[in-house]
């Protein structure tokens, strides 16, 4: 049956009209009092969204391949040891594989062995600044048609320990180094921007994105000043939380606002993303609905254009890694990438009016606070004067406050609680905030979970 002219005899409904029946309907109560709420970021938000609302501006298109790689993240404390479970973990399911290396003793044709780096991109994720290092790994994987992430960012090592790994000037020092080797790599990316820790830290939307533009900038004026090449792409760590359609919303409006920046440079610079679920909601308590959080974390992260995703086990906020968990979290992805076909979509996401609503809202925000900091001398200035840390510690309070109040809830946390539930003799780590006093040159950006205050009188009282 032909479905042309199906609807012809029904009339088109203007915007206008709609918000008129919806204002008689109303029986003379506030439109935009009742209907129309404003998030922490000053996002409003309509009952409705029509074509009409976007007559005098084009949709956003967002160019983004439906390809996206599973990640697995995995400590190499061992080099052996972590080669023995990246090669599993690539047999049941995994595409990419996210290293985390604690020291130079890391023996990296160890770490890579039977790895078929063509097939499998590779991110590291160094606890240290070495760019001999760095030169062993690229020597290990030249000619084998490797993609390779280092995920440098001294200024992101900064804002979260306080310091630099040596001293600012040796460390950008190593960092001239890394880039200008990196041009005989073509399969090799330097640059990383760890826009996660200021969402963990508990900034807004706005704030992080407006950051990672800031944070980015102060590389890109770097390269310029040093008239040092610029990489082919760079790679953005974005945490991802359950506000489903913003956080959808958020990476869209950073691949834009890249891009903006892109053309005030005058340059070519991909944009690749990694996302991974936010710690912020996590919870030790009811940990089970930690799946929940995190399976609508990811799909918001690939129906926003994530190129790659990283799923965090439910238990990892008190267990060590384990075989179980993992295999659920990798589970959790291969559900939504093959039974529920999220791989076979180009950008979904794309001529949503609500979501294009909040896109371009957030964008414009990110964008107007991201000129004030550079107003203010950039963002490696700003940090220095604790301005950004104290930005983020204002938006965690208020946070704090309506989580407190139950205005925010977490299930299991704050509210429909299980008291039989116990918790105190199943630690393996240590679930709460850790400071130790040290000499810094900056205060560190902390990261800490909304629940933690709850969890530690629940403990005491177990």
């Amino acid at each position: 049956m032909s479905k042309e002219g199906l609807f012809e005899e029904f009339d088109a409904i203007s915007a206008k009209a709609w918000k008129q029946q919806i204002q008689f309907d109303l029986k003379g109560a506030d439109y935009n009092k009742n209907l129309v709420w404003e998030s922490p970021e000053g996002i409003s938000v309509k009952p409705f969204y029509h074509a009409d609302d976007f007559e005098s501006r084009n949709i956003t298109q967002i160019d983004q391949n439906p390809t996206w790689y599973i990640a697995q993240n995995i400590y190499a404390g061992s080099g052996k040891k972590a080669n023995e479970k990246s090669l599993d973990v690539l047999n049941r399911g995994t595409d990419c594989l996210i290293f985390t290396i604690p020291s130079q003793d890391i023996k990296v044709d160890a770490l890579l062995q039977n790895i078929d780096l063509a097939k499998s991109p590779i991110y590291f994720e160094m606890q240290f600044l070495s760019y001999d290092y760095i030169k062993k790994i690229r020597d290990y994987v030249a000619h084998k048609n490797a993609t390779i992430y280092l995920n440098i960012d001294i200024i992101g090592n900064l804002a979260l320990t306080g310091n630099w790994f040596q001293n600012m000037d040796k460390d950008h020092e190593i960092l001239t180094q890394i880039l200008e080797g990196e041009l005989a790599f073509s399969g090799t990316n330097t640059l990383s921007i760890d826009v996660s820790l200021y969402q963990n830290a508990g900034a807004n939307q706005v704030q992080q994105l407006a950051y990672a533009l800031a944070h980015a900038n102060e590389y890109l004026n770097f390269m310029i000043d040093n008239s040092i090449k610029p990489p082919n792409k760079v790679t953005f760590k974005v945490a991802v939380d359950t506000n489903y359609f913003f956080e959808i919303a958020k990476l869209r409006a950073l691949r834009l606002l890249w891009k903006t920046l892109m053309m005030k440079y005058d340059i070519d610079i991909d944009c690749n993303i990694l996302t991974t679920p936010t710690l912020r909601n996590k919870t030790l308590y009811d940990h089970h609905v930690n799946m929940l959080r995190t399976t609508t974390e990811c799909m918001s992260a690939i129906l926003g254009g994530a190129n790659t995703v990283c799923n965090l086990p439910y238990d990892g906020v008190f267990h060590k890694d384990n075989e179980f968990s993992e295999r659920i979290a990798r589970n959790q992805l291969l559900i939504i990438k093959e039974e529920s076909n999220f791989k076979k979509v180009n950008n979904p996401a794309d001529g949503s009016y609500y979501i294009e609503s909040l896109t371009a809202q957030i964008a414009d925000k990110a964008l107007n606070l991201f000129k004030n900091i550079e107003a203010g001398g950039g963002f490696l200035k700003q940090l220095k004067a604790h301005n950004i840390q104290k930005k983020i510690r204002e938006s965690a309070l208020k946070e704090q406050n309506q989580f407190n109040k139950n205005e925010k809830v977490l299930v299991g946390s704050n509210k429909y609680m299980n008291e039989l539930d116990r918790m105190k003799g199943d630690m393996e780590l240590y679930p709460f905030l850790k400071t130790k006093p040290r000499k810094t040159l900056l205060e560190p950006i902390f990261t800490k979970r909304l629940a933690e205050e709850f969890e530690k009188k629940r403990l005491q009282l177990e």
